[in-house]
């Protein structure tokens, strides 16, 4: 549920910011794909720790918000600080996999659809969002199982109340000792990335064949 969760608002969040870079200026994408690509130079633990220090009881955010007498509100070991953390951490894949379709779709067939009538929003659901399905499978793809598998994100933030697929391998080698159960569920994950792949790919067909629902 949780990795659903993050999928979704990943899918709601990053779709317009994909958006409004593709159709943004062209001196201006470049530093906007930057600022997005930025954060994942960064190990994704060391990002995860900060988020620790930004949601805890004393931390930056109850402390920016005592400045105007608001709460102090319990944010860390909650399913907010899990979700805030994975979206924070995945969001930019879902990003740039829907940039990335947005930016091959053809211009030429917005184009042909305002000439045959079609306003900004009509040209934008059968022309640009068919188009842009791809990407935003491919983002899904991308979001949701590592959201599923992860394990220190729902530990850290979570503080052990949210188990995850990956918290269930990790606890299999480390704790259990059961490598056999432990490594089945990797391979299961395993396999079940290998279809999603293979899947994306097949969905990922010529854009201008798509649009013309051919």
């Amino acid at each position: 549920i949780i990795a659903i969760f993050t999928t979704i608002i990943c899918v709601l969040l990053g779709y317009p910011i994909a958006y409004a870079i593709a159709t943004g200026p062209e001196k201006s994408k470049m530093f906007w794909i930057l600022m997005i690509t930025l954060p994942t130079w960064i190990n994704m633990l060391v990002r995860t720790y900060a988020w620790v220090g930004i949601l805890q009881d004393d931390g930056l955010l109850n402390s920016f918000l005592g400045l105007f007498g608001i709460g102090p509100f319990k944010m860390m070991y909650t399913t907010f600080a899990v979700v805030l953390g994975m979206v924070y951490n995945f969001i930019p894949f879902m990003i740039l996999q829907i940039h990335t379709s947005l930016a091959k779709m053809d211009k030429s067939l917005l184009e042909a659809a305002s000439d045959l009538g079609a306003n900004r929003v009509q040209s934008f659901l059968r022309v640009t969002l068919p188009l842009s399905l791809p990407g935003v499978l491919s983002g899904i793809t991308l979001v949701f199982l590592p959201a599923v598998s992860s394990f220190f994100i729902p530990k850290l933030l979570g503080g052990g109340q949210y188990v995850l697929i990956g918290n269930v391998i990790e606890t299999q080698f480390l704790t259990s000792g059961d490598w056999n159960f432990g490594s089945a569920i990797s391979l299961i994950m395993a396999v079940i990335i290998m279809i999603s792949m293979y899947l994306t790919r097949k969905v990922d067909t010529d854009p201008a064949a798509n649009g013309r629902g051919e």
